[in-house]
């Protein structure tokens, strides 16, 4: 029997341990956060990857070159497509850094850093202070948000711009106007121009649904969102104007293969509407269940604790503390799902309250050999994946990324000194580190390695190296890297602009190797400078992945030297 002196010595024993682990949690959590900022860095000058990441890179660096930030073209015709935002960011950090790859990542990655930010402070007025760390460290270790900040397109932008929105409207209900509704409305409207009025999807539905779910009848049919909405109408003014006009004042442009095309038709309707219900010129064909299978990859290393987490709050929806996080997350998931059009990356967008739901689930939870079971299995998943994957595909190692890793690994051996041992904490952060060395893994060993296989980008490099201001053309291709690479203009000849360039001098095209022949048979002298590889990295199968099969995955490009018949040379 404890006498009451013991007891308060033990009280206070334990007292004094609680709160040095949690002093120590804290740390440990600002540790882990900046390796991970560092960890999305590590992608910055890996390569633009085909098709979408090189052809947006292309299309801002057109519009720099020519000073034209209100028209969008691509493969030389007007491009109607995507909204002008992401393009206008990419174009202000080109005039700063350049033509230079991590000029086109950078101002996606810094989006989505500002989204982490959103997130901490989001989860912190919902919550508490360490759901808001928690939800950053899961919201940058989650596998798609760290794949989308190596392979950039509008996802990283939007990501940052909705969770940026939707806190600043839910701070706006302090009063009718504040600047938290200039700026939720700014961000909007900005998230709109990077993808289209969808947009409004998770942003409206985390804060209806939680005025719904709450009751606040008066608070839903407040003055303040029709300032807002107003504020969004004014914003967005730019993106209306700019596809005006481009499209609308010129409706013999043939664009999707037909004349007469409104760009605010497709920005309104078309592009968002059209791809839901597979009526638009973009088309697809959707299942159901693509995103409940694709989050199970996507949101590794922390998918099954999402699932849990969005099934226990159902269970206690009652008693739940918000529902912002699943009314945006889930209204946004069941549009996607009912889409006809459907892409991994699509999800990211929710990514942010995915993370806020999971880190107050995990939290709260009392099973903790559930989650040290889970988390564990899938830690080992992941070293058995680096192992697999280095044996199977047999990279380059360098010893920046080994210096990296070996960090990551000595930090995962050294958090039961912080954090205890069995820790519910010691788990979380561990599931933290080796997510930590899987992506150095992948940006600093794997992806590096076969980016050598993106021809267009190898192409373009050895052309400014060793045929600096000759004209290069894809006959009868693209490539979007080989355009952005280049350091001339990309021409595009057909037969009689071809027959016209050879006899001014010799040119470069790069082709496919069964069009040399048909030049031969046509007259011309087609010397072959040398042959490339090709495979889209973003397109990966196991057939290109095995060391042993890759050579019968991987297509051939050749750089050939046409010159006019008779000069001397030849095809051998």
């Amino acid at each position: 029997m404890i006498s009451d002196t013991n007891e308060t010595a033990y009280g206070q024993f334990h007292e004094t341990a609680n709160n040095k682990l949690s002093a120590n949690e804290r740390q440990v959590s600002l540790l882990i956060i900046g390796l991970l900022i560092f960890m999305n860095f590590t992608g910055l000058n890996i390569t633009i990857m085909e098709p979408d990441g090189a052809l947006y890179a292309g299309i801002a660096k057109y519009m720099v070159q020519h000073h034209d930030y209100w028209n969008l073209f691509a493969d030389g015709h007007d491009w109607l497509d995507k909204p002008h935002f992401p393009f206008w960011m990419m174009c202000l950090s080109y005039q700063v850094f350049g033509f230079t790859t991590a000029a086109y990542k950078l101002p996606a990655i810094l989006f989505l850093l500002a989204g982490a930010a959103y997130t901490y402070l989001f989860a912190r007025r919902l919550y508490d202070e360490q759901v808001a760390r928690w939800a950053v460290c899961i919201l940058l270790t989650a596998e798609h948000i760290v794949i989308s900040n190596n392979d950039v397109r509008a996802e990283p932008y939007l990501t940052g711009l909705i969770i940026g929105g939707v806190y600043h409207l839910y701070r706006s209900q302090r009063s009718i106007f504040n600047y938290d509704v200039l700026l939720g409305a700014l961000l909007t409207a900005f998230a709109i121009m990077t993808k289209g009025i969808f947009a409004l999807v998770p942003i409206g539905g985390a804060i209806a649904g939680h005025l719904v779910f709450t009751k606040q009848w008066k608070q839903l049919l407040h003055f303040r969102w029709l300032i807002a909405a107003i504020l969004i109408a004014v914003f967005i003014t730019p993106e209306l104007y700019a596809l005006y006009q481009q499209f609308d004042l010129h409706p013999e442009k043939v664009v999707f293969g037909k004349t007469g095309v409104s760009g605010i038709r497709f920005f309104f309707w078309d592009s968002q509407f059209g791809r839901f219900a597979n009526t638009g010129p973009i088309k697809g064909s959707g299942d159901p269940t693509f995103f409940f299978h694709t989050a199970l990859w996507a949101f590794l290393p922390w998918s099954v604790m999402l699932y849990a987490a969005v099934v226990v709050f159902f269970k206690n929806r009652w008693q739940a503390v918000e529902y912002y996080c699943i009314s945006g997350a889930l209204l946004t998931f069941a549009l996607f799902s009912l889409s006809r059009f459907q892409l991994p990356h699509y999800l990211n967008i929710v990514f942010p309250f995915f993370a806020i739901l999971t880190a107050q689930y995990v939290l709260g939870m009392k099973a903790v050999k559930f989650f040290r079971i889970t988390q564990y299995t899938i830690m080992i998943i992941i070293a058995v994946a680096i192992l697999g994957l280095g044996v199977l595909y047999q990279p380059i190692l360098n010893y920046y990324a080994l210096f990296c890793m070996l960090l990551g690994l000595l930090l995962f051996l050294l958090l039961p000194r912080w954090l205890g041992n069995g820790t519910l904490v010691l788990v979380f952060f561990r599931t933290c580190a080796a997510s930590l060395v899987l992506n150095i893994f992948l940006n600093l060993v794997l992806y590096p390695d076969m980016i050598r296989y993106q021809s267009g980008s190898t192409i373009a490099r050895h052309v400014n190296r060793y045929f600096p201001g000759v004209p290069v053309d894809f006959w009868k291709g693209q490539s979007y890297s080989l355009e952005f690479y280049l350091h001339t203009p990309l021409q595009r000849y057909d037969s009689a602009g071809l027959r016209q360039a050879v006899a001014g001098g010799p040119v470069l095209l790069v082709m496919n190797p069964p069009e040399a022949d048909t030049l031969q048979r046509q007259g011309y002298n087609c010397q072959l400078v040398r042959e490339f590889v090709q495979f889209y990295v973003t397109k990966l199968d196991l057939e290109f992945v095995n060391n042993k099969t890759r050579g019968r995955a991987v297509g051939r490009r050749w750089l050939v030297l046409v010159m006019a018949g008779g000069q001397n040379g030849g095809l051998p």
